[in-house]
């Protein structure tokens, strides 16, 4: 046995140890595993022996005698406390969960400067002891509250996003019944991390309001609810935080970003018609909060608003120009170039768009907005059809410090090196990519033509998956569900080895889940992700969404 000859050069290797009474274990040779166990502890004296010499009595079926040398075990902790990390180790190695339990707890109640409630929890967490693995978190976090969003990471494993599920309404009575008999605004932290996972995002803002009530210290984590809020098309709660945020902020900063974020919801709830009134409220901001930096992400947001959305380039190009001659730092100038770069690529002038965005890699070099910029000139590159240049710039960007940019870069130079050899004219990928400028353009009903063409006429050509799943997306956004899961279904059916086959399934199985009503089929795409791409940037989403629809999963 190899770990013999470890064992014989380091007697005092509690691996080695471990490993060889395992392995005669394992090969069912019990009596010499007890002889060793045995040699061992007329050498060394060490409680977690006992454990193991109890386990080898149990696997012999000598429960009499296993249970002896466990309760020995346990009454080692009353000579030293601290032998309990030892013992109850060993009894959590074995699944003597119940045995462990009672080791902590001795332990505490001799030493009250212990601390086992992660311990504890996890053990009540394997048991499917909920209710005592919530105390012992909640314990853990008023002891520590540093600790707070550990805490929320081991527990957010047995809740769900349904309010109704049983760990749901106990996590739920446990802080409420905490919140009674000890007001503490950790209770109402927790609660408000709860409700947004149910996604009740109304209840959520009570309990943050509660807390700035008594520490009217930051608005941001009530500004965290209202974004998440948006993102779930929660308009109206969104709305109402947004309000609240005005009217309560002491600093013109953040009142600015709640305007700001009122008028993303008034352009997302408008028609064209309505854009008119949209504009003037954009204008009474600039009034009251002027026009100096402190307003300058308003004045980004005011300029691409006409521009992208009234089609107002001139105006738009002007009022930035403007803006651009106050007295700014490096960083607020590039951000205006950025807007411009864009505005010029919404108009088609690609040059002259370059031209702002190598200005800022010049002036900001290695910063992320010059990463930014680099990635701007790469797909105006890839819009006007210049590939070599675009996957140029790409590669550059894989490493960029900003992983955000580093996967947008992959994902464009992907679809470029995948397609660009298809036909010497490069036909279809200079569709697609009129196609995502047109997109680009908020001309959406145009690009979903222009994709039609390509799939069409390429039905052979790798660039049809990455069509489709463009089209399915602007589709979602103008609300065309039904063709949206076509679309989908064709990719999951067609292109399983492709690499947008977990986006598929996933957004398909929200389709199923939020806006068809067909759980079982939903639970059915989630389950696929579990499986079969563990990898993916979905699976944990996947895998929470599957235990809420298959009910008994969170235990």
């Amino acid at each position: 046995m190899e770990y013999k000859k470890l064992y014989a050069k380091s007697s005092s290797n509690i691996t080695y140890i471990n490993q060889i009474i395992s392995t005669h274990q394992q090969l069912e040779q019990y009596t010499e595993a007890e002889s060793f166990i045995l040699e061992l502890m007329e050498r060394v004296k060490y409680p977690a022996f006992l454990v193991e010499l109890g386990y080898n009595y149990q696997l012999k079926n000598d429960l009499e005698k296993a249970n002896e040398n466990y309760q020995k075990a346990i009454s080692t902790i009353d000579e030293k406390a601290g032998n309990v990390f030892a013992v109850a180790r060993s009894f959590q190695n074995h699944s003597l969960l119940d045995e462990a339990i009672i080791a902590y707890e001795k332990a505490a109640a001799l030493n009250p400067d212990f601390n086992f409630n992660i311990q504890l929890a996890q053990i009540y967490g394997e048991q499917g002891s909920i209710e005592k693995m919530f105390n012992s978190y909640l314990n853990l976090a008023e002891s520590n509250p540093i600790l707070i969003g550990d805490v929320k990471r081991a527990i957010n494993d047995f809740v769900s996003e349904d309010s109704e599920h049983k760990n749901n309404i106990l996590l739920r009575k446990t802080l409420l019944k905490k919140m009674q008999e000890e007001p503490n605004t950790l209770w109402n932290e927790l609660l408000s991390w709860l409700f947004i996972q149910q996604k009740d995002f109304k209840k959520a803002f009570t309990q943050e309001k509660a807390i700035y009530k008594r520490q009217p210290e930051s608005l941001l984590r009530i500004e965290e609810i209202a974004l998440i809020a948006l993102n779930e098309n929660e308009n109206e709660t969104a709305r109402e935080i947004f309000n609240y945020i005005i009217e309560t902020a002491q600093d013109t900063e953040t009142k600015l970003q709640a305007h700001q974020n009122l008028l993303k919801l008034d352009i997302k709830e408008s028609s064209k018609s309505n854009y008119g009134a949209v504009k003037n409220k954009y204008l009474e901001l600039l009034k009251t909060f002027g026009g100096q930096s402190e307003t300058l992400e308003l004045q980004i947001s005011y300029a691409h608003f006409l521009a992208f959305y009234l089609n107002e380039t001139k105006d738009a190009t002007k009022f930035l120009e403007k803006s651009l001659k106050r007295p700014l730092s490096d960083i607020e100038k590039a951000k205006i170039k950025l807007e411009l770069g864009d505005i010029l690529v919404l108009q088609e002038q690609f040059n002259k768009a370059l031209i702002y965005y190598t200005q800022i890699q010049r002036n900001l070099k290695n910063s992320t907005i010059s990463q930014e910029a680099r990635f701007k000139v790469a797909k105006a590159s890839y819009y006007k059809g210049d590939f070599k240049w675009a996957e140029s710039q790409l590669k550059i960007l894989k490493s960029s410090t900003s992983q955000l940019i580093a996967n947008d870069a992959l994902d464009l130079k992907l679809l470029i090196s995948d397609n660009k050899y298809e036909d010497s004219l490069q036909t279809a990928l200079k569709y697609y990519a009129k196609a995502d400028l047109l997109a680009f353009q908020n001309r959406n009903d145009e690009a979903i033509t222009l994709l039609d063409k390509i799939l069409g006429a390429h039905k052979t050509e790798p660039i049809i998956a990455q069509a489709l799943y463009k089209q399915a997306q602007l589709f979602q956004l103008k609300g065309a569900i039904e063709k949206a899961r076509v679309n989908y279904e064709l990719i999951i059916e067609n292109y399983r080895d492709g690499i947008l086959i977990d986006d598929a399934l996933f957004y398909l199985a929200e389709i199923y889940q939020k806006q068809l009503n067909l759980p079982e089929k939903a639970k059915a795409l989630y389950e696929q992700i579990i499986f079969n791409h563990a990898d993916s940037i979905y699976f944990v989403d996947a895998r929470k969404r599957y235990r809420t629809l298959r009910g008994d999963a969170i235990n």
